[in-house]
């Protein structure tokens, strides 16, 4: 099937924003540049144009030009955390596995009232100091055998690896981070803080390939010290 000519010229135009040729926030070509650069009438430039705008490429300003969007679309963006001591020295302590059907819980699991799930405490140390206490709300149905001994639960991943062959890490998810002073009393008792020092709150949701099924919910508090990540681009 041909391509029409518009789609051509906006492949064209997407692929110098991606490789580089502008910049984040660089004045685009204009409307007759295009014209002379394709040999193309305007309605077909303006249509090319209109698609990269939507797609979220590029910006217009009323008076000013067209723009390469500073927040485009395309832009392969990783962040990852930076651990800051050997991973052989990383311990996992279950603290508790229990039942629960709060109603805070059961909406982020998107379960209904009548459903249940399970919360798994953990407290993670690197060597003798402990530097994350996480909290994984799980549906009931992806807890096999709840009566297991503590040790059992671990690992999170592992078990939805082994048990559903369901591989955690190629899920998708969203994350949060925030600094928090508001460090419940228990939690900061843990992980060795005073009252004033700081943690950072993570949230995360995993949810199921192609479904709306959430695989997994769970709110960290990691040591302020022990928290450094990596921002990579375009890589």
């Amino acid at each position: 099937m041909k391509i029409p000519k518009y789609q051509r010229i906006q492949n064209d135009l997407k692929n110098q924003i991606v490789t580089g040729k502008f910049e984040n926030g660089d004045k685009f070509y204009t409307e007759s540049e295009l014209v002379q650069l394709y040999d193309v009438s305007s309605i077909t430039v303006i249509r090319a144009l209109n698609e990269l705008v939507k797609d979220g490429y590029l910006i217009r300003k009323q008076g000013k030009g067209t723009f390469v969007s500073r927040s485009r679309k395309g832009k392969l963006v990783e962040f990852s955390d930076v651990e800051l001591f050997p991973l052989k020295n990383d311990h996992v302590k279950v603290l508790s596995v229990e039942k629960g059907n709060d109603p805070k819980y059961l909406k982020e699991l998107k379960l209904t009232n009548n459903d249940f799930y399970y919360r798994v405490a953990r407290l993670r140390s690197a060597g003798e100091k402990p530097y994350i206490y996480q909290l994984s709300y799980i549906p009931e149905r992806f807890i096999l055998t709840p009566d297991a001994k503590k040790d059992y639960y671990q690992s999170i991943h592992q078990r939805f690896k082994l048990d559903f062959d369901i591989h955690m890490s190629s899920e998708p998810y969203t994350e949060a981070h925030e600094v928090t002073f508001s460090t419940p009393e228990e939690v900061r008792e843990l992980l060795n803080l005073e009252k004033q020092e700081p943690t950072i709150f993570q949230v995360r949701r995993t949810e199921q390939t192609n479904s709306d099924i959430i695989l997994e919910y769970a709110e960290n508090y990691k040591h302020w010290n022990f928290y450094k990540f990596e921002i990579t681009a375009n890589r």
